[in-house]
């Protein structure tokens, strides 16, 4: 029997794969417990209505990330530090800090979003990077001043 898959099933299949499996196995198991459903015209049809669906929305979102990508690079957040001795920078900028700085901007970046490579505690520039989108990543630059 054919059944299209509507959850992820460690080791059988993934949500939306099409595969052939034993009638039983198919009836008492898959169908039974919701991680599939039999393979018919109107569940092939809804299937490849999902698809589309979903295909549209990652291309709108891919748009929109890209747009954003774009403005974002070209910020330049400047934090004001307290400094010590030889310039000594006292704490460093989180990604809290990057995130609210955007928010007063008015980009609206979830802090697990901000990638920070290493500690940004020292004055100058430094490159941060934050994911928008799947394999979309801005770079902004931070500079930290006395």
């Amino acid at each position: 029997m054919k059944v299209i898959f509507l959850k992820d099933l460690k080791g059988k299949g993934k949500k939306g794969d099409i595969k052939e499996v034993k009638d039983g196995y198919a009836q008492n198991f898959l169908i039974k417990n919701g991680y599939a459903t039999q393979l018919s015209s109107s569940s092939l049809g809804k299937y490849n209505r999902e698809c589309e669906e979903k295909k549209e929305l990652d291309e709108k979102l891919t748009k929109e990330a890209q747009e954003l990508k774009t403005k974002l690079e070209q910020v330049e957040l400047v934090f004001t530090v307290k400094t010590g001795e030889g310039d000594k920078v006292f704490g460093s900028i989180s990604s809290k800090q990057i995130k609210e700085q955007l928010d007063t901007l008015g980009y609206k970046i979830d802090k697990k979003q901000i990638e920070i490579d290493h500690v940004i505690s020292s004055l100058g520039y430094h490159d941060v990077k934050i994911v928008l989108y799947k394999e979309i990543i801005a770079k902004i630059k931070v500079k930290l001043q006395k």
